[in-house]
């Protein structure tokens, strides 16, 4: 028989094998591990420098203590080897000005005995003298080495301190800043070059999130824009059916929330970093115009708007905060009571700062759940947005925008019910 397959077998069997599933591209295992040096072990890393510094600094310092300790003993010896008498005339006749004892003319043995006690006694004053001089010694060479240390180690981390003022500009959104710290390629040189490689990579990083957003913000927008012009087109057909305007009506108003909840998404986007460009700004002012904006919304809701608002100006950028003052009496405007419902907003002046404080009625909120508000799309009761009163990003954006200025946010409970929320910026 031929091998070939005849037609009564199965057409399973001649069916071709399915085809491997297609391997996924191998990982990048790139490592720039580091850089290697021809010669590591004349590397002058800060530790062989603080050795050499502080070893050469206790042999100078011994050396010192040493002469100077030899010096006083000389001079102390030199001092204990004269006589502590003096003859008169060839009667032995005996003076001293040390030893009152030695004076006159004395038996042999009274004179070795004096003699004794005289040299005893000055011995004791040598050693006195030379004990205080080389206290002294020690003191005055203990003051000059902790100041000649305290100034070699304000030498050797000097670098640490630039390094600490730059980091400290980055945090404040200069991410253009760089060490570029001069110097001996030791430990801080390398700390130094490998902060300028990560500040490197958050600039571009920044940079493409910068871009990202402005380009999200063209390419979402237009769609939208383009829904709502033709929604308004086709409502304002006379001819149009009912149902048609009501769906049309519909669709205008989610086409509406969409692009509230992409501007605050664009604006939370760009208000997380901190305001470099700051310009003076009443926060009165912002509030006022705030205030105004909501007045009409609040009239037909039936809540009072009230308070007084004194004029304090802090450094910061005026659109971002007035909308923060815009949601923060939005939210006070529309989580209220059903009547005799009042939203006060003031301004305070305060030592070194101001403060915008919104207060309403309304229902009473836990204090456990103050957190979450600042959360976005986080409500009062629930986890995600279902109403109409927004998008859920109000407090979100306030508490970016705030960060972004330097200040803060926080939010308490009233006993009567609604909550009262202090914006607090540096002036």
């Amino acid at each position: 028989m031929s091998a070939s397959t005849t037609p009564s077998e199965p057409a399973e069997s001649r069916q071709q094998p399915p085809a491997a599933p297609a391997e996924a591209p191998p990982k990048p295992t790139w490592d720039p591990g580091e850089p290697s040096r021809p010669y590591p072990w004349l590397r002058p890393t800060i530790r062989i420098r603080l050795t050499l510094l502080y070893g050469g600094m206790f042999l100078i310092a011994g050396m010192v203590l040493l002469t100077l300790i030899y010096l006083l003993a000389a001079e102390a010896l030199h001092e204990g080897s004269k006589l502590p008498f003096r003859i008169l005339n060839a009667n032995a006749q005996l003076t001293s000005d040390s030893c009152p004892g030695l004076t006159g003319t004395l038996p042999s043995e009274q004179f070795m005995q004096r003699l004794g006690e005289c040299t005893d006694a000055q011995r004791a004053v040598a050693l006195d003298n030379l004990l205080q001089r080389s206290l002294m010694a020690l003191v005055g060479l203990a003051v000059a080495a902790f100041a000649f240390g305290y100034v070699m180690a304000g030498r050797v981390l000097s670098p640490l301190g630039r390094i600490t003022r730059t980091a400290r500009q980055v945090a404040s959104s200069d991410l253009h800043k760089r060490i570029e710290l001069e110097g001996p390629d030791d430990e801080l040189k390398e700390l130094s070059d490998t902060f300028d490689e990560m500040l490197d990579r958050l600039d571009r990083a920044f940079t493409a999130q910068q871009r990202f957003v402005a380009n999200a913000s063209h390419e979402l927008r237009t769609p939208l824009a383009i829904n709502r012009t033709l929604l308004e087109v086709q409502l304002s057909d006379p001819e149009a059916s009912p149902e048609l305007q009501q769906l049309g009506k519909t669709l205008l108003a989610t086409n509406e929330r969409s692009e509230q909840l992409v501007e605050g998404l664009l604006l939370l986007a760009r208000s997380e970093n901190e305001i470099v460009d700051r310009k003076p700004v009443d926060l009165a002012e912002v509030a006022g115009h705030a205030v105004e904006q909501v007045r009409a919304e609040a009239e037909s809701k039936g809540v009072e708007l009230r308070g007084v608002r004194q004029p304090v100006y802090v450094q910061g950028n005026g659109v971002l905060l007035e909308r923060v003052a815009l949601n923060l009496v939005q939210n006070a405007v529309r989580y209220n009571q059903q009547e005799d419902g009042w939203v006060s907003v003031t301004t305070e002046a305060l030592p070194g700062h101001a403060m915008l404080l919104v207060e309403n009625t309304g229902p009473a909120v836990p204090a456990y759940e103050l957190d979450n508000l600042f959360e976005p799309f986080r409500r009062l009761r629930s986890d995600r947005t279902g109403s109409d009163k927004g998008v859920g990003l109000g407090l979100s954006i306030v508490r970016s925008v705030a960060r972004a200025h330097g200040g803060t946010v926080t939010a308490q409970p009233r006993e009567e019910g609604g909550l009262a929320l202090r914006v607090v910026l540096p002036v």
